[in-house]
């Protein structure tokens, strides 16, 4: 079976069944709320709750209570029966609409405390003692406010009230009432017994719960009693949940996720066929195959990383290419004249002079060093050359450089100056990077005329360890200072193994030069000459 069918079977089956689930959960949770609330969803209850509480806390008591009531069983169409939690009724709309009350229902009753929350302003770490106090004094005021405003409801006058930033009502009234006059301070004595009782607060760990627990106490004198607020009767049948909604709901929820799945797959699967037939190319020997990109999803990146391993793998084909070219170029010509001079003498065409066997074994030396650089640069490239690690004074490995160097510099009129006013000290494997000086060495002493100068150059602050090459030769052009680092490259191709080496020192440098992570960097001038710059991890300081 494809992936296509078996994608959309999955997909099918986890849709159905999600759906059936779905509307499964649905209908019973639905029909068990429905039962539950018995006519009464939560935003009546929370509104009954809300206005019934904001009575209690304006207007200090539950007289009066009775229109608020009527109206609010007319608005949410409700049985509403109000009794304080001592069993005492307060009124029942069923009684206000002139009807004999109705059998209460199942439904537990919903407390309504109108007391405010206690909340003490100060700052986090205040000691006990000042939160006590602060707890007193909203006590009192909480007294005051709540007899004041008690008063001039039961004389009829409008009563409004907003909490301040403690909890607190401030009472306000559309007409003041002699009789109801706020007082102007608070009560001394009484005053004395709240702060008696809310410092037993001040020891206990919970502070804030200890004073909300005094403060119901203190005020439970004045404030309205908490209310049990009964809703909806026996009689009422909840409503029964339409099963044809729920049912077309699943039915369009499952045409949906089949339609996705469809368009999923296709997207899908389209770019992982095309990515398919770029593989089997791919393995083909096809490496110019590549896949098409769109988008910026999962299946795009895949995409863009899969052209990126075909170019990388299509650059090291070429590259493979291009080095088995150089190679066989490299060793055609000497080994053809080997051969040539070798069947030369085995007829006897020429006779085996000592000065015709010194050139033989001299060109068979040069194509034994081609051999051996190509051997290392491999190791290089793979990770694979050996670095036996010491701590090296790069000013006596210089040192060591130009003597080595000293007499092709002398032969070719070239002087070669060391500049290194002080030692420092690198951890490396001084014989490889001797080998890298010493090529770097050694192209400059073929690139400078004789007459000029070669200065191997440390840098003197030691961090990091820098170490430059520096000729007055003819110079680089700059559009050639890119293929300098490459193998067999020569910047002048009339330069030939005799006079231009093998074409690989400066591949062998780079190569060890970041084998020490380090690096190694070109700037040449025209006419002027060239520096190669080595840059290493010094150790300021050391000694060996």
């Amino acid at each position: 079976m494809s992936f296509r069918l078996r994608a959309l079977g999955l997909l099918l089956l986890v849709a159905l069944t999600a759906t059936a689930a779905t509307a499964w959960l649905t209908l019973r949770q639905a029909n068990r709320q429905v039962r539950e609330t018995v006519a009464a969803g939560q935003a009546e209850v929370a509104r009954i709750t809300g206005e019934l509480r904001a009575y209690g806390f304006a207007h200090g008591t539950w007289d009066g209570l009775s229109p608020v009531l009527g109206k609010l069983a007319k608005d949410t169409g409700q049985r509403i029966r109000v009794a304080t939690e001592t069993g005492v009724l307060l009124a029942d709309s069923d009684t206000l609409a002139g009807r004999a009350p109705r059998p209460l229902g199942t439904q537990p009753p919903v407390l309504v405390d109108p007391r405010p929350v206690l909340r003490i302003p100060g700052v986090p770490g205040e000691v006990p003692r000042l939160s006590v106090k602060r707890a007193a004094v909203i006590a009192a005021d909480y007294r005051t406010a709540t007899v004041y405003a008690a008063c001039l409801t039961r004389a009829g006058a409008g009563v409004t009230a907003r909490p301040d930033d403690r909890g607190v009502p401030r009472v306000e009234t559309d007409r003041e009432v002699p009789r109801c006059r706020q007082p102007p301070g608070r009560a001394a004595p009484q005053m004395g017994e709240d702060l008696e009782a809310f410092r037993v607060c001040a020891s206990v760990p919970d502070l804030t719960p200890c004073l909300r627990r005094v403060f119901d106490e203190r005020t439970a004198a004045v404030a309205p009693p908490r209310l049990e607020i009964r809703l909806g009767h026996q009689d009422e049948s909840p409503p029964a949940l339409a099963a044809t909604p729920t049912v077309a709901a699943a039915v369009g929820v499952a045409l949906a996720v089949i339609l996705g799945a469809l368009l999923l797959s296709r997207a899908v699967l389209r770019p992982v066929r095309a990515m398919t037939l770029a593989t089997e190319g791919l393995g083909e020997g096809d490496l110019e195959r590549r896949v098409p990109v769109s988008g910026r999803d999962e299946i795009a990146r895949l995409g863009v990383a899969f052209n990126r391993m075909a170019g990388s793998l299509q650059a090291a084909e070429e590259r493979q290419r291009r080095l088995t070219g150089d190679i066989a170029h490299e060793l055609r010509t000497p080994l053809a004249n080997l051969r040539g001079y070798l069947e030369a003498l085995r007829d006897g065409v020429v006779d085996p002079t000592p000065e015709l066997l010194d050139s033989l074994h001299e060109e068979a030396l040069l194509q034994q060093r081609i051999v051996e650089d190509l051997q290392d640069l491999a190791l290089a490239e793979a990770g694979a050359l050996t670095y036996h690690r010491s701590e090296v004074d790069l000013r006596e490995l210089l040192h060591a450089t130009r003597t080595a160097h000293r007499a092709q510099a002398d032969a070719a009129g070239v002087g070669l100056e060391l500049d290194a006013p002080r030692p420092v000290y690198v951890t490396a494997d001084p014989d490889r990077l001797r080998q890298a000086v010493g090529n770097l060495v050694g192209n400059a002493l073929r690139a400078t005329a004789p007459g000029g100068r070669v200065t191997l150059a440390l840098a003197p602050q030691g961090d990091p360890a820098v170490v430059e090459v520096r000729d007055t030769g003819t110079g680089i052009p700059e559009r050639d200072l890119p293929h300098l680092f490459d193998r067999f490259w020569r910047a002048d191709a009339a330069r030939g193994r005799a006079t231009g080496g093998s074409g690989l020192g400066l591949s062998i440098a780079r190569q060890i030069v970041t084998g020490h992570q380090g690096t190694i960097e070109v700037r040449s001038t025209v006419g002027v000459g060239t520096t190669f710059t080595i840059v290493l991890g010094a150790r300021p300081g050391a000694t060996p």
